[in-house]
């Protein structure tokens, strides 16, 4: 019998009775597919914000948070308030990043518990607009209490301020059910929720002072528009791993897909956050983007980093991904096989059915405002390259195949990594660092 959050359920219930929970909607089955049911609506979140005229996309809700202080006036000013110090952790860098820079526009803060609760439930803001995942603020911390104003830090860098508005404590592993379908901690984002988040969440006003110093250059929403063109369509590729050939095949393919206009482009995005315990670190897949960045350069492909914390969420997942993408101009969004899904690690057993997350974001997109286009599922043939599965099983083709498991032994074994798997460039990278 798999080990859940029934310790988490047992306390959060006690402190969830005073309101009322809305009906569930979805269902999982036996197979673990899960169904996403509609979206309702009500109040929202919104303030200052900036309205971009760069890139064809407009920004989710209209307009493009920035809270970050222009001077150094202003940012002294803000830090003068403050009563309190708080280093971030990896997570809660990355979401303050995109909540300052206006990559959760339309967020200008992390949620209070009315606008976590409806995100849980009902995959939207208050106000309705589509919202795929809770952004929160989490803490152990019995001594912060709304009303504080604390100086938020990653070493001796300042980051930001907020200001806090209230305090709570989540149902987690409601949470987890209604976001990843599932409350055993056999799921990485379950395993997230109960063992690296506090107990309390808490609402608050960011003000941002300075982006964090990475290894790698994460440009704003703002700035990635300024290089988009503002006539054709901009397809955005998520991942978090290497960019393999197939990879490779896919996101360049996917401007020849009829959803696309003509001159579109691709944008390769990958997050760079924290992600899954046994996925690559985020600065050793950066370095592997910039070698096959050089090796593959083309005007039709561009590439840029995302500071964003994985939750292998799956098709909710999927949704948070392509609303983070608007804000950065794309107008498209490639979903593949399995997307942000993840396996149990006790069973193995996948979460969510291979096209969960691209019926869910074809559901949603006209919604969201971005074109869900479905990823080819390539595979390497001795006669012909790369085709599509049908078109090989139709003609009879000979597929190559290499599993993950096997291409990582081969690594770490110094053996020769076939080209039509991987880049040579992409593998000298990871012989080095991994």
């Amino acid at each position: 019998m798999k080990f859940s959050l029934a310790i988490l359920a047992v306390a959060a219930t006690t402190v969830t009775t005073a309101f009322t929970i809305g009906s569930p909607n979805r269902a999982v089955s036996s197979s673990k597919s899960i169904v996403f049911g509609p979206s309702s609506a009500s109040v929202a979140i919104r303030a200052r914000e900036t309205q971009l005229g760069a890139a064809k996309q407009t920004p989710h809700g209209g307009k493009l948070v920035d809270l970050i202080l222009k001077t150094d006036e202003e940012k002294a000013a803000a830090i003068a308030k403050c009563t309190k110090e708080l280093q971030l952790s990896p997570r809660q860098l990355c979401d303050v990043e995109l909540i300052m820079n206006g990559g959760f526009s339309p967020l200008t803060g992390f949620m209070d518990e009315t606008t976590y609760k409806h995100v849980v439930d009902n995959i939207a803001l208050p106000d309705g607009l589509i919202f795929g995942l809770p952004v929160v603020f989490d803490t152990d911390d019995e001594d912060l209490q709304p009303g504080d104003t604390v100086l938020l830090k990653d070493g001796d860098r300042d980051i930001a301020t907020i200001t806090f508005t209230d305090k709570y404590l989540p149902n987690k592993a409601y949470e987890c059910k209604k976001c990843y379908g599932t409350s055993e901690i056999e799921h990485p984002g379950a395993l997230m929720v109960a063992t690296e988040r506090g107990k309390y969440y808490m609402g608050g006003k960011i003000t941002g002072l300075n982006l964090p110093i990475r290894d790698f250059v994460c440009k704003t929403p703002a700035e990635v528009r300024e290089t988009l063109p503002d006539d054709v369509d901009v397809v955005a590729f998520q991942c978090r791993n290497p960019v393999h050939r197939a990879h490779y095949e896919l996101f360049t393919r996917a401007l020849d897909d009829p959803l696309v206009g003509p001159g579109g482009v691709v944008l390769v995005h990958p997050t760079c956050g924290p992600t899954q315990a046994d996925d690559i670190s985020g600065v050793v897949r950066y370095k592997t983007y910039e070698v096959l960045k050089e090796e593959t350069k083309n005007d039709r492909t561009r590439w840029e980093y995302l500071p964003y914390s994985m939750h292998m969420a799956g098709p909710r997942e999927a949704i948070q991904h392509m609303m983070i993408r608007k804000n950065f101009g794309c107008t498209h969004f490639i979903i593949g096989r399995d997307m942000a899904g993840s396996k149990s690690s006790v069973t193995g057993e996948d979460y969510y059915g291979a096209y969960d997350a691209q019926d869910f974001a074809k559901e949603k997109g006209p919604e969201l405002g971005v074109t869900p286009v479905p990823s080819l599922n390539l595979v390497y043939t001795e006669e012909e390259g790369y085709v599509t599965a049908d078109e090989a099983k139709e003609r009879g083709l000979n597929e190559k195949k290499l599993s993950g498991t096997k291409f990582r032994q081969m690594l770490r074994g110094g053996e020769e990594i076939p080209e039509w798997f991987a880049f040579k460039s992409v593998v000298q990278v990871l012989r080095e660092n991994v």
